[in-house]
């Protein structure tokens, strides 16, 4: 029998995630070493000595059952947040936010807004409790906010994902923008604002997404300590939302979905804040330096306010390929519906020299 015929059809009709080719897959494939990685949008300086000092305080009691209700974190997120403790969502990065929105509040049937060439995972976590995703056509790579209202009006959608900054186009939406968005919609539809990228802004770019929860009680404000913090492989996100909309977002969530070993990282991590600045100061430097490099090479490119940045390079794959050939590994994003682009995540100056040899070198084969 074809046990995939067990699964309901909206589970088989998904195209799984595709993450990042890691490193030591490459050198598998192909044998070669010195391959930097800029696929993934990751930390280049990897994380805090504060964070790194407390996994290894942590891992005496790694015996033992993380706390599932994740009070020191949360503690820690108040502090900083001024957010109470029946307001948060602690997850297994910030993919397990979305992922629990969508268990939480939609069904069959249920439909749910998001724009063209935004985050896969919310098409992805829509689909996997049988609701139907609208996607919404973009402006410049970005999200159509205007439309993307009418849409959740018109066909009375119960969630809206909106990503700020977004991925993988890198586009900013701004204070003022999302506001008049809020303030238009229904206060029964729930907006999902995904600010992974948030500590990447610049500080004139900078809003208090946070502070609009008592104005707008439909609104779930997501993060992550994957980027900035340099946190990806120990998978820690959190959400604030209302008491209510958190506490069922918490009854679908798994026990203990944060390990202990993150959790510890986690609260050391929000206290090393010269990290995340010079993690700041790193990218913006990186950032230069690329679409420097992007524009002699007369690449198109989409300004970017992530640590990654879009540009056009003609057959994406073919190109993408061609890269890993040369030991660097970017990202493709054709089902972004973006087959003529790649994206390459900021690292550090020699890994950015690295990519634009590379790509240098390609683009010279072409002529």
């Amino acid at each position: 029998m074809n046990y995939s015929d067990l699964a309901p059809s909206y589970i088989r009709a998904i195209a799984p995630y595709q993450p990042g080719k890691p490193i030591a897959e490459l050198e598998r494939e192909l044998g070669i070493s010195g391959i930097v990685k800029l696929a993934s949008n990751e930390n280049p300086q990897g994380c805090s000595p504060l964070a790194m000092a407390a996994m290894q305080e942590a891992l005496k009691t790694i015996a033992l059952y993380p706390d599932g209700n994740g009070f020191e974190l949360k503690d820690a997120l108040r502090k900083r947040y001024g957010v109470a403790h029946d307001r948060i969502v602690l997850g297994n990065g910030s993919n397990d936010m979305l992922e629990l929105a969508a268990r939480a509040f939609l069904t069959v049937g249920d439909k749910a807004v998001y724009s063209d060439h935004a985050f896969a995972v919310y098409p992805l976590a829509t689909q996997a409790v049988g609701a139907t995703g609208v996607s919404v056509p973009a402006i410049d790579f970005g999200h159509d906010l205007k439309a993307m209202l009418q849409a959740a009006v018109a066909q009375q959608a119960k969630l809206v994902f909106i990503a700020n900054p977004n991925n993988p186009t890198g586009t900013f939406l701004s204070a003022a923008t999302l506001l008049d968005f809020l303030r238009a919609l229904p206060t029964n539809i729930l907006v999902v604002l995904d600010e992974a990228y948030n500590e990447y802004l610049p500080e004139e770019r900078r809003y208090d997404s946070v502070g609009w929860l008592e104005e707008f009680p439909n609104l779930i404000v997501s993060r992550t300590f994957s980027k900035a913090y340099g946190l990806a492989g120990l998978r820690v996100g959190y959400a604030f939302a209302h008491a209510q909309v958190a506490d069922m977002m918490n009854r679908v969530r798994q026990p203990f979905n944060v390990n202990s070993v993150a959790q510890a990282a986690a609260v050391a991590a929000l206290q090393d804040e010269d990290f995340v600045r010079r993690s700041n100061e790193l990218n913006r430097r990186g950032m230069e330096q690329i679409t420097q490099g992007l524009s002699k090479l007369g690449l198109e490119y989409i300004p970017s306010y992530g640590n990654f940045i879009a540009f056009k390079i003609g057959d994406g794959m073919k190109m993408y390929r061609r890269l890993l050939e040369l030991g660097v590994i970017v990202r493709p994003v054709a089902s972004y519906d973006m087959p003529d682009w790649l994206r390459v995540s900021i690292g550090l100056e020699e890994e950015n020299d690295k990519f634009l040899s590379a790509l240098k070198r390609i683009l010279g084969e072409k002529q």
